[in-house]
């Protein structure tokens, strides 16, 4: 199983989206809190170059937002990225 990052806040719905169809496909990600700002948002603007949240990784890969992640599911891509 990869390992799967998200960046994530408490009251963000997309983030919550996200987790949660992960969750569904069996995996646990590693949830990083930015809901104070801190270290952990400036890396993750450093990794993806983007300021929203969630922002999710797959084995090191930014595969992007919650959108993002439901296109790859729609796409059939999900699970591969999943399998790796």
């Amino acid at each position: 199983m990869p390992r799967v990052e998200i960046y994530s806040k408490t009251t963000c719905p997309y983030c919550v989206r996200a987790e949660h169809l992960l969750q569904q496909k069996g995996v646990a990600p590693e949830i990083y809190n930015i809901d104070a700002g801190g270290p952990k948002r400036d890396e993750m603007i450093e990794r993806s170059g983007r300021m929203t949240v969630p922002q999710i990784f797959i084995d090191g890969r930014h595969v992007g937002g919650c959108d993002d992640l439901y296109a790859l599911e729609r796409a059939g891509k999900l699970d591969t990225l999943l399998a790796a």
